[in-house]
């Protein structure tokens, strides 16, 4: 058995390593959309996205761990973190059929920001009055991507807000399980307790692909979700957390690429400004914390 596997000094590596793995989340993304787009149910392309992440995480981990992998110390809280991960993609993927992906990318921006927040309740951390401060700042951020004023307003923008503080509550509990499970426990838990609740629900109105692409598209989704979580945890082990975190803002670079070249839709004024309103936000709270740490 492999167990936890040391911490290494590569950080060229795990920073190049953090950024394929931000791709890789965009391509779920991107794909997600694709199938939603092409008629498949949201429930059915978020069961395939974590059907394929378990066959990859099966393939993965068995041969390393063997069954061990699947025996964890908190189940509890291993369970209700899947349910999170799985909360979260739902609402995601609904929020993609009606919202271009650069709007829903940015809105997920303000991930750390609402894991500040929630850290202090759940988590028993202290946040200081500046933090605080850029929390308010980049709200504001979204504020002006989701213009709730205009008429270009659209009540999805809620869904994919929701779906950022449902992922946030993830990221909370998979702090609380640091050093308490290992990789191939918390990859083979979350996307088995996800597949197993969803199959019920999607087996009766089963819609199989249509046509080569569909079905090319159908197949990668879950291979994008496992090997861009086990791309983002070796990274976190050859290079500090501090230093990978600002690489989730490239994702704005990846989504705008699928957006345009993909699903011919640009990037507005509003969603680049608010965009840039919530990275200096989040990048102010990433320095303060590496300060604050290292001092």
């Amino acid at each position: 058995m492999v167990g936890v596997l040391p911490r290494e000094d590569r950080t060229a590596a795990g920073i190049g390593i953090m950024v394929l793995a931000v791709a890789l989340f965009t391509c779920i993304d991107t794909s997600a959309k694709w199938l939603l787009i092409a008629g498949l149910p949201a429930l059915q392309v978020v069961f395939a996205r974590y059907a394929g992440h378990l066959i990859v995480s099966l393939i993965v981990y068995l041969p390393q761990e063997g069954l061990g992998g699947l025996r964890s110390k908190s189940p509890g809280k291993q369970f209700l973190r899947s349910v999170f991960l799985l909360g979260s993609t739902i609402l995601n993927f609904l929020a993609l059929s009606y919202l271009p992906i650069t709007i829903t990318t940015t809105i997920q921006f303000t991930m750390p920001i609402m894991v500040t927040l929630l850290a202090i309740p759940l988590l028993g951390e202290t946040v200081g009055i500046r933090r605080i401060i850029a929390v308010c700042v980049g709200f504001s951020g979204v504020l002006v991507v989701t213009q709730p004023w205009s008429a270009e307003w659209h009540p999805a923008m809620l869904l994919s807000i929701t779906s950022v503080v449902v992922a946030s509550l993830y990221f909370v509990m998979t702090r609380m399980l640091a050093g308490v499970e290992s990789n191939a426990t918390q990859q083979l838990w979350s996307s088995a307790v996800s597949t197993v609740i969803l199959l019920p629900f999607v087996i009766k109105g089963w819609v199989w692909p249509s046509d080569v692409q569909t079905w090319l598209v159908f197949s990668a989704i879950g291979f994008f979700g496992a090997t861009g979580h086990i791309a983002a945890t070796t990274a976190h082990r050859w290079a500090d957390a501090s230093l990978l975190s600002p690489m989730f803002y490239t994702q704005i670079v990846f989504a705008a690429f699928a957006g345009i070249f993909i699903f011919n839709t640009w990037p507005t004024v509003y969603t680049l400004s608010g965009g840039a309103i919530i990275i200096s936000s989040g990048l102010y709270i990433w320095a303060r914390e590496r300060k604050v740490k290292g001092g």
